[in-house]
């Protein structure tokens, strides 16, 4: 479009610019490309790289019928569709997630790609160009040597390291690949490098090590450089002690590092300096930390310019080649800790010259930044985190410090030693620790009066996208869902946890159970990655899991490795297919599955098991532990037959559909009592659950939902549930006929509910129904009963993916239009984009509002008996059962609907 009369008036402008608007919003150019489920990613070391993009527009019935990816070494010659390396051609095919497979790709190198689209008009629109960088593609592209210092386990500084060297040449590119055993932070010529923070992250140390790949570019300078690190002790080194026995584990060593730093000059020559005998060494201002506990800095120790150039090291001492702890190095792809928020107290209580107590507004993982001005010198001040308050004021720890088992007083839990060099302006902030709090105390050894802003609390957790997002008519609900996603990422650290302060631990029964809700509200897959990979190390050779991973120490294998708990290996990578229809995981995973379930099937041949946990920190009923066990049992196989099935394994796939068939039999054999319509005792747990994981006969299904319904009136439509039953107790009465009584049940404000949690004061969730529970297992931010959060797009926005054309490809929408609610929105960016399921209340009629995002299409169920109208006339519909099934294609629908 040419516009030659340069005087346009407002109104030609205008016309102009809304012309322009709705041809963009018409265009479906690939976007959102993405590299292994990363935007750009740097230092990747897989040799078959994931590509994958979305298409924008609004235009209804929009989706691509054929595309191109070309991958060329140099954007210049790939937008002159020259020198490209790999070109797909044309490929009719709807896939937006599709796996490279060219020539060998090359260390240290940078790749240029974009995608081209045909859409339904055979109409092409091109991509942005993107990139993605290269790592060490073999091992051998490793040099130098793991370094350490001479210390061993028990010695507390942290070491510093440092090296100087100098460039005459101009620097086009620079990295840094730093792995280490324990913690790391790399500094140039005095700054740090990025915003990262306690990496790298956790893994079995002594069967694979993760490095990050660092862009050192704008760091360096012509002349001088100089490099320095800084290594804490992480899960390698572990020298706090407790029930779980960290400080046993087999790898324990002292923290050490490789490094590998490549320059790139403007000739095109290349330099690498690595970790050796020339570097040097010595103790740093960090005199202790840990993980679990806190970190204790003496800033009277602190040595000036240490990590700058022309600095004088000659009282240092040179650094000593270590063994590696594995030889297993592997790029850590995926998203990065970081701070991703600043808390201002809300709340500062004096309580004398020497204690103060800090209140923040919200629970969170993290730490503090603490500054202060003109305090003597050497004077001490302790910074103890925690959860609640005495009835005093002062901060108790008693909820979450109790499986600590400290040998002495010099390693106090959530509690940070700050001791003051005394100039005029000092702050500190642990580099390598991480607490659950939402109350600080900080003493001192002298009277010193604080300034209102000497603390902040700093948000921490794994930085993944968000892609949900609730909004409801009631405001306790929607608080329910900010809470539940508070704890989700205050329990994401590399892998999922299940508290932040007590245990920090990868409870294997946690995560599987919410993983849903991550996946609706959050991009998670690239933890998820990495922490099956981690279940990969830590399976034994007969099949058995760890019931937390990575297992950092001796516990871990004596309970709560069954079914119930450590289904994880299954559950998690068929979701992860469900959610993004991505089988790689899946794919990799299958041995293990496999191993897992022929184990059980080897120790329990008649179908039946009671290896497992159970339904754990049940408000009242217990339920039957081999029914729980059992049901999960049976989960994981019929998980395992549709992998096969879906690899192309046939044989596997017949022998272990016979399986889940087998279990599922001696399941109702052994629990269900076909007069009565009950499973075992009839506790909610034992009712929800066969429903929810698919063991009822069809034919009974109704009724046992029936007695399900009858059971939580019996309670006036309260929990009786632990974790197993949260998640399969709202699923399966929202499943089966009674949304209204799974919405009564997840909107109760009084004891025992999630909103009963809100109403006094949760900005997390518990570990507990009851409040102010005097024991060691009262954490207040546990993501244990957080299923809530992905009902919530289930059970109400009706947002479910379809196995049969997974990651969303067809939408399955199921939405239920509750008694209590006036409106209920629900977001989920797919990877196909934005789904909308928003609905509204007028008068008798329900306002309807659908996204389906382009490239996908969706089946809406709706009852038989109601009635409604349709902004659009492109829909089919067609009668399934009790419902009438109408067909959408990509696009915004509005509905009207009346309720039978």
């Amino acid at each position: 479009m040419i516009i030659q009369n340069k005087k346009i008036n407002k109104t030609t402008y205008l016309f102009f610019l809304f012309l322009l608007m709705s041809l963009a919003g018409h265009s479906q150019t690939p976007v959102n490309l993405k590299c292994e489920h990363l935007v750009n990613p740097l230092g990747i070391d897989v040799q078959q790289p994931r590509f994958s993009w979305q298409l924008n527009g609004s235009k209804n019935n929009v989706y691509q019928t054929a595309y191109q990816i070309e991958i060329a070494t140099d954007s210049f010659a790939l937008s002159k569709e020259k020198a490209i390396i790999w070109n797909t051609g044309k490929v009719i095919s709807s896939d937006i997630l599709i796996s490279y497979k060219g020539e060998s790709l090359k260390s240290f190198a940078t790749y240029f790609w974009r995608v081209k689209v045909w859409d339904q008009n055979n109409k092409t629109q091109i991509s942005k160009i993107q990139r993605f960088e290269t790592a060490m593609m073999q091992s051998s592209d490793w040099k130098g040597s793991w370094i350490s210092d001479s210390h061993d386990i028990n010695y507390k500084p942290a070491p510093y390291f440092r090296k100087e060297i100098s460039t005459e040449k101009t620097i086009k590119k620079a990295r840094v690949y730093v792995t280490a055993g324990g913690l790391y932070e790399f500094y140039v010529n005095g700054k740090k490098v990025g915003n990262r923070l306690l990496d790298p992250m956790f893994t079995k140390f002594d069967s694979r090590n993760l490095y990050a790949t660092l862009d050192i570019t704008d760091d360096l300078q012509k002349g001088k450089n100089a490099f320095g690190i800084l290594l804490g002790n992480g899960w390698y080194n572990h020298q706090s002690t407790a029930v779980w026995k960290f400080d046993k584990t087999i790898w324990r060593n002292r923290p050490r590092c490789l490094v590998n730093i490549r320059i790139t000059y403007s000739d095109n020559t290349t330099e690498t300096i690595v970790t050796d005998e020339t570097w040097k060494t010595t103790d740093s201002p960090v005199i202790f930390n840990s993980i679990y506990t806190g970190e204790h800095y003496d800033a009277r120790k602190e040595i000036s310019n240490w990590n700058k150039p022309d600095f004088n090291d000659s009282n240092w001492n040179k650094a000593i080649v270590v063994k590696a702890p594995s030889s297993n190095l592997v790029s850590q792809q995926l998203h990065p800790i970081r701070v991703t928020a600043q808390l201002k107290p809300t709340k500062i209580n004096r309580v004398n010259d020497t204690l103060t107590v800090f209140s923040f507004p919200r629970n969170i993982a993290g730490t503090v930044r603490f500054s202060i001005k003109n305090a003597a010198p050497g004077t001490i001040f302790r910074i103890k985190h925690a959860e609640r308050l005495y009835q005093n004021g002062m901060v108790d720890l008693s909820n979450i410090d109790l499986h600590y088992r400290p040998t002495d007083n010099s390693d106090p839990f959530q509690t940070d030693i700050f001791i003051v060099k005394g100039n005029a302006d000092e702050s500190f902030s642990p580099k390598f620790n991480y607490k659950g709090f939402q109350f600080v105390e900080v003493t001192s050894n002298k009277p010193f009066k604080l300034n209102d802003d000497c603390l902040l609390a700093l948000e921490m957790h794994s930085d993944v996208p968000s892609v949900g997002k609730i909004k409801t008519s009631n405001e306790v609900f929607n608080k329910i869902w900010e809470a539940t996603n508070s704890s989700y990422l205050a329990n994401l650290f590399g892998y999922p946890t299940d508290c932040p302060q007590r245990e920090k631990n990868g409870w294997t029964g946690d995560a599987q159970t919410n993983v849903e809700t991550g996946l609706y509200n959050f991009d998670g897959i690239t933890i998820y990655e990495k922490w099956l990979a981690d279940h990969q190390d830590e399976q034994q050779p007969d099949g058995g899991i760890s019931n937390i991973v990575p297992n950092p120490g001796a516990f871990g294998y004596e309970f709560a490795t069954g079914p119930d708990w450590t289904s994880s290996i299954a559950i998690i990578p068929w979701k992860i297919y469900e959610f993004y229809g991505d089988s790689s995981l899946l794919n990799k995973m299958y041995p293990n599955i496999k191993k897992y379930v022929d184990l059980i099937d080897q120790k329990y041949p008649t179908g039946i098991t009671d290896w497992g946990l159970g339904d754990w920190v049940p408000v009242k009923s217990q339920s039957s532990k081999p029914l729980t066990s059992t049901m999960y049992y049976y989960a994981d196989a019929l998980i395992l037959a549709k992998t096969a099935r879906l690899l192309g394994k046939t044989g596997d796939a017949e022998h272990y559909f016979k399986l889940a068939a087998k279990i599922k039999t001696a399941f109702n054999q052994q629990f269900f009592n076909s007069s009565t319509n009950l499973y075992a005792s009839g506790t909610q747990t034992e009712l929800s659950g066969p429903l929810y994981w698919g063991l009822v006969p069809d034919e009974f299904k109704q009724k046992v939902a029936d007695n399900l319904y009858k059971k939580v009136q019996e309670t006036n439509f309260h929990l009786d549930v632990g974790l197993l039953g949260t998640k399969s107790l709202l699923n399966a009465l929202s499943e089966n006929g009674y949304a209204d009584a799974a919405y009564k049940i997840a909107s109760q404000e009084d004891f025992p509910s999630w909103g009963y949690l809100i109403k006094n004061g949760a900005t997390t969730l518990y570990e507990n129904w009851p409040l102010h529970v005097e024991k060691n297992d009262a954490s207040l931010n546990h993501i244990m009963f957080g299923e809530i959060g992905a009902w919530m797009y289930k059970g109400l926005g009706g947002i479910f993916p379809d196995e049969n054309a997974p990651g969303f490809k067809h939408i399955l929408l199921k939405p239920n239009f509750v008694s209590g609610l006036d409106f209920f929105e629900s977001e989920h960016t797919s990877p196909y984009g934005k789904i909308v399921s928003n609905w509204k209340r007028e008068n008798k009629n329900i306002l309807y509002k659908v996204v389906v995002p382009p490239n996908s299409n969706a089946s809406f169920y709706l009852g038989k008996n109601s009635t409604f109208t349709c902004n659009s006339k492109d829909i089919n519909v067609t009668n399934e059962g009790i419902y009438k099934v109408i067909q959408l294609k990509s696009g915004t629908y509005s509905f009207k609907i009346t309720e039978e």
